[in-house]
Formats: C-alpha cells, structure tokens, sequence
C-alpha cells in the first residue's frame, strides 16, 4: 500500500542546516519566526494532516464528487474534515492577521501544503484556490471589496474560486467573451459560461467566491481588455451576513482521470452580481497575482506528489522479498536496477526540496524586506524560479508516481495498493495554471531577457560563488561543467529569440529541465557540505551517497540537453504536419 507520513527531519536538514531559515527573523513582523516556531508548527499540521486528511485520500478517490442539479456534494469526510481545518487555523497561515490570517511566513504555510499535498492533494486544491483568490483580491480590490470578503477568505470560512478558462479560451485568454455590465449602483451584471472551475461549487462551506475575467462594454480587444470581478456565491448584506443566492450555477462537474476529491466545475453565470476588482480593463495583471503563487504553490503539489511516491517505493522495496540479489540481499532494493531508481527518486525528491524553499524565502523577503536592493534580488529569483518549480516538480511528479509503479511491478499497476493513484493525481499539475511547455517558454521568453538578462546572470554568480570547493570537487566540478553549459546556451536562446524564435522555443522544455537539473546540482553540493557537519551517521551518509549519485549520474543530463538545445529546427518547423 502507499505509505506517508510528513518527512520531519528532511524538512530540519533543509529549512535549518541547508538554508538557514532563521534569517527570515530579519524581516518586519517575522522577529518569532525562527527554526523551533516552524517546528512546532509543522509536526502539529502534520500530525492533524496524518490522522484526518490521509485516511480520506483513497475514499475521495473511489467515490469522487457528486452533481445533482447544480449542487455538488463533496465525497464523505471532506466537510467536515475541512471545517476542522479552516476553524483550526490552518486554512490562513501566511495571510495577514487584520483579515484573520495568523500572519506568519509563506515558506512555513507552503510547508505545511507540501504535508497536506502529499497526504490528499484532491483535497487540497480548495485551500490553494482560497489562498490564491485572497491574494488577488488583496492586491486589487478597493477597501469596501475586501472588507466584505477578506475576513472570511482569509481564515478560510468562505473559500475561493478562480474563473478564467471557457472552452474557446485556455492559454489564449484574449478570447474570452464573459461579459460585464454596469449596474448603475457600483456593480456589475456578469454573463458567460466558464469551464474547469476547481471548487466552483461544493458543500463544504455556506459562500464561495469566484474571481472573475470578463470584459466591460468599452473593452479594447484581447488580453488588453479584461477585467477582474469578485462574484460571490451568496450576496453579502452590510451587516457582514449572507443574502439572496446570485445568478450564477454549476451546470456540470467533469469526470477526470485523477483527483477525484477535487470537483471541477463547469459554471454558468446568468446575470451574476459581481464587484469590480482594481481598474477597468487590469484584469490579466490582476489574475497573474493570483496565478504566480499558486504557480509556485502547484510546484510544491508535486513534490508533496514525489515525496509521496518516494516513501511508497521505498518501503516496499525495503520488504519485498523477489529473488536473490548479487549481494546476497534477500529485498529487491538490493537488486542494482531498484537501488538505482530508488537514488534516483531521492536525489530528485530533496534536491526540488531545496529548490521550493528558497524560492519561498524569496516571497517572503520580495513581500517583507525593507531594503528596495533586497527586494529587487528576491523577486529576480522568484521570477526566474517560478517556472522552474512549477514545471520540473510536477513533471517530476508523474515520473516518479511511474517509478514507484516499476518498483512494486504487477502490484503497482493495482488499484487497491495506491500508488498508480500518483500518477492519475499528478498529470493535472502539469496542465493547469500553464501547462509546463507555457512554463518553459515563459522562461525563455521572457526570463531569460528581463531587465537585461539579469535574472539568469544572478544565478550563474551565486552558483559560482560555491562551485569552487575542493572539498566537495565530487560534485563541484561536474556542477562547474554544467553551468558553462547552460550559460553558452542560455545566451544562445537570448540570441535565437531574435534571430529565430522557432529554434529558442523548440528547444525550451530540454532548457528548462537542464536549468533545472543545474539548480539541483547547486543544492546538492550545500547539502553535501552541510551533511558533512552532521553527526548523525546514517542521515550523513545517506545525503553523501545521493549527492554523489547525483552528481554522477544525473549532472552529466545537463550537457546532452543544451546540446539538443542548440541545433537549428528549420526542417521540422517546415515540414507539412497537415499532410502526414
């Protein structure tokens, strides 16, 4: 069966020996958020995450969401397991206090989600999209907007939708067609059909508040020409309680190949009264504020995804008994081909790890810091990272949910042992809030060249600032390689941009995973030496033994790509792919 429990002292070794977490005390308002405040935090969260949301991941699965009219019923358990969780606190861990958050770090709250990813990530998507729309409307709204529905959205009472996507526009959100018209009295008469709407409707709260793109009468065409609208399920009277239901329903859930426990709505909004949110026709940069965490936060989906997948293989590899290996060893993790695929589901899992987390700790000191240097280097880095942890850990995710199939073989392939459940959970994480081929080009787009190309010299600096260690030249010298590699080839891809966008963008997905694959190279090597501190034998040992698989066996991945990166695409993009 698959098996977790919240990875504690992976989360001690990384926030504390490799990143030294403390230094958020700097920040205005976290002066109490050191090591033992996260600590405390995290093993509570993870203890209600162990007991509450975990038992319920495969019953969510088998028995998913049910329509009925228009309203949706969660599977059994998910009401009550989520009223448990916002009335506990842990719905607003990183949202400001004045709108009953607890006020504490992003990194600490993401954290936590890695826990509750991992345990039910169908579960979970609802308290993404809550923290997301938050974010939004906090950043756009007019004070009276967000008095009426930051409260409740931000210790997670009501919960939050975000509506962009209809069945002409996904990627393309210059077609949209919902529109919005004034009412006279400040609000707006909203009209459209939406699709894929994660918790567009359910029961596990008595409002739910959609943030909306549509466009106003005056609109200029395209993306240009969007707006953003606040749309509750329940109007809100002014003394703070819930009115008439708005003119708006759920008109269908799909049936998807995994999160189950996740309904995702098709909605119709009929004459819905929505609050305008930030200037007329700001909407696309209104909904990228939304959309950037929650990018982020999907990164950390999949590697709550990974971790579960390594924990899974790990301890049935650790039991099974199927042959005789070479060394004697009478489990089948003695046998070379799953020691290796164990390595490499590690050497994945928590070099990502260390990635995520330092690029929380940018949003936090991009959000926090008072010096305007240290913001602009924090938000470089979240925007340089941003698609490198959407895209890599979550198609980790579905590779290593592959993996841990391979590694119980016929049993993995059975749905009552619950690992082929990973995969079916992870492969959404590539698709929505941009698919990983939208990550990729946005990296080298728009990355790779913004302000001057500073983001990526950033990285090559500090990557190089460490590389030099004799100590570690195990690692350190492939890692020097690697950067060189990807430096040629990122100015390569700058220069392509102009000269043929075709070559950069055919090249951008093996880019990003030899960026990526680089990034895990540089947190290999701090872990190396921070592991080497330790005196705990067996942990010491096992970070060492990973760090040189990596660096071994993984590293030299980084040169092949950007080889393939750099070749010219002029024939395939010729070719007549209507004809074939």
């Amino acid at each position: 069966m698959a098996s977790y429990t919240a990875p504690r002292r992976e989360f001690a070794f990384v926030l504390r020996d490799v990143l030294n977490i403390d230094r958020l005390q700097e920040l205005p308002g976290f002066e109490d958020a050191g090591y033992d405040t996260f600590e405390g935090v995290i093993d509570e969260a993870a203890k209600l995450i162990e007991e509450q949301l975990w038992p319920l991941r495969e019953s969510g699965d088998q028995q998913g969401c049910d329509w009925n009219h228009g309203d949706v019923k969660m599977p059994q358990g998910f009401a009550e397991a989520y009223r448990m969780f916002w009335e506990s606190g842990w719905a607003g861990l990183s949202n400001p206090a004045e709108y009953n958050g607890q006020g504490l770090p992003f990194t600490l709250a993401q954290v936590v989600n890695e826990v509750m990813y991992a345990a039910n990530v169908g579960f979970s998507l609802t308290t993404m999209l809550t923290n997301g729309c938050f974010e939004a409307i906090l950043a756009s709204a007019d004070d009276a907007v967000k008095d009426m529905f930051l409260p409740k959205l931000g210790n997670g009472e009501w919960t939050g939708a975000m509506c962009l996507t209809e069945p002409q526009a996904g990627t393309d959100l210059a077609s949209i067609r919902t529109k919005a018209t004034p009412n006279g009295d400040g609000t707006y008469n909203i009209e459209g059909g939406k699709i894929f709407i994660t918790s567009g409707e359910h029961d596990m709260t008595e409002n739910i508040v959609h943030f909306v793109l549509a466009r106003l009468p005056d609109a200029p065409p395209g993306v240009r020409g969007l707006s953003t609208f606040v749309v509750p399920k329940f109007l809100v009277n002014a003394d703070g309680t819930l009115g008439a239901r708005n003119q708006y329903k759920c008109v269908s859930i799909e049936h998807k190949m995994g999160i189950h426990g996740s309904c995702t709505c098709a909605m119709q909004f009929d004459g819905a009264t929505g609050y305008l949110s930030g200037a007329p026709h700001t909407g696309i940069r209104n909904m990228f504020v939304m959309m950037n965490l929650e990018r982020i936060m999907v990164g950390l989906q999949g590697l709550g995804q990974c971790e579960l997948a390594l924990q899974s293989a790990l301890a049935y590899a650790r039991e099974r008994k199927q042959g005789k290996a070479f060394n004697g060893g009478a489990t089948i993790i003695n046998h070379p081909d799953v020691r290796r695929t164990i390595l490499t589901m590690k050497a994945i899992t928590e070099g990502a790890r260390v990635m995520a987390y330092e690029t929380t700790l940018h949003v936090d000191a991009a959000h926090h810091a008072t010096d305007p240097a240290t913001r602009e280097a924090a938000n470089d880095w979240v925007e340089l990272n941003t698609p490198l942890v959407k895209a890599f850990c979550t198609d980790s995710a579905v590779d290593l949910g592959s993996m841990a199939i391979q590694v119980y073989g016929g049993h993995g392939f059975i749905r009552d042992n619950g690992v082929e459940q990973i995969v079916r959970d992870s492969k959404i994480l590539c698709l929505y809030e941009g698919t990983n081929g939208v990550q990729s080009m946005d990296l080298v787009r728009r990355k790779l060249g913004l302000n001057g190309g500073r983001l990526p010299k950033r990285f090559f600096a500090a990557v190089r600032a460490e590389a030099a260690d004799p100590a570690l030249d195990f690692i350190a010298r492939p890692l020097a390689t690697a950067v060189d590699e990807l430096e040629k080839t990122t100015t390569w891809l700058q220069q392509s941009m102009q000269d043929n966008p075709n070559d950069a963008a055919f090249g951008c997905v093996a880019f990003l995973r030899a960026f990526s694959l680089t990034y895990l190279g540089w947190a290999w090597l701090r872990m190396a030496r921070a592991a080497s501190k330790l005196d705990d034998g067996a942990f010491k040992s096992a970070k060492l033994v990973t760090a040189r698989f990596f660096a071994a066996q993984m590293l030299p991945e980084v040169a092949s790509l950007c080889a393939r990166v750099r070749q010219p695409t002029t024939e395939y993009m010729e070719w007549d792919a209507d004809a074939a």
